[in-house]
C-alpha cells in the first residue's frame, strides 16, 4: 500500500534580541513579567527581549518585518510601548501556520530570572496560544563573556516550531 505524504510540514523560526540597561532602577519587563527593582532597558518600547525574539522568530518564517516595520510605527507614532502588542501583530501574519512549541534562552546576570521560570513560561504560553508544557525557557548568566554576562543588559534567543499546511 502506497503511503500518502503528510498534508503539513514542520518548520522552525529563529529570533534573537538584546538590550542594554539604562543607569537607573526604573524596572524592566522580560517575558511579560515586571522586574521593578532592575534597571530599565534602553529601547523605544518596554524592551521585552523575549517578546522581541519571538517576533523575530515569526518574522523569520513569514518574512513580514514586525520589529523593523510595524513596531516602529506603533511605538514612535502611536506611543505603544507594550511589546505584547507587537507579538500579537506578528501572530496575525502567520495565517494558516500554527505554533506548536517554542524554546527560549535568556542570557542575563541580572535580574535573577530562574525563580520566575513558571510565570514566564505561562506568560509566553498564553500569548502564543500554547499550553505551558509547550514552552521551554533556559537561563544562563553568560559567565562574563558578553554584555549580558557582564551585567550590562539582557539577550534572548528563541526557536519556534510551526506546523504549516501544504
Amino acid at each position: 500500500m502506497e503511503q500518502k505524504p503528510p498534508k503539513y510540514a514542520y518548520i522552525t523560526g529563529f529570533g534573537e534580541d538584546s538590550h542594554q540597561f539604562r543607569n537607573d532602577l526604573n524596572g524592566c519587563v522580560i517575558a511579560g513579567l515586571d522586574f521593578p527593582d532592575a534597571p530599565a532597558l534602553i529601547a523605544d518600547s518596554d524592551g521585552d527581549v523575549v517578546f522581541h525574539a519571538l517576533c523575530q522568530a515569526i518574522t523569520s518564517v513569514t518574512h513580514v518585518p514586525i520589529l523593523g516595520g510595524l513596531a516602529i510605527e506603533l511605538c514612535r507614532k502611536k506611543g505603544v510601548k507594550d511589546s505584547s502588542v507587537f507579538l500579537e501583530e506578528a501572530k496575525k501574519t502567520l495565517k494558516d501556520i500554527k505554533i506548536v512549541h517554542c524554546v527560549i534562552s535568556i542570557t542575563a546576570l541580572k535580574p535573577r530570572l530562574q525563580p520566575h521560570e513558571k510565570q514566564m513560561r505561562s506568560n509566553v504560553a498564553k500569548i502564543l496560544d500554547l499550553e505551558i508544557d509547550q514552552v521551554g525557557i533556559l537561563f544562563t548568566t553568560g559567565n562574563f563573556l558578553c554584555h549580558a554576562g557582564e551585567g550590562r543588559g539582557v539577550t534572548c534567543r528563541a526557536l519556534i516550531s510551526f506546523m504549516k499546511s501544504l
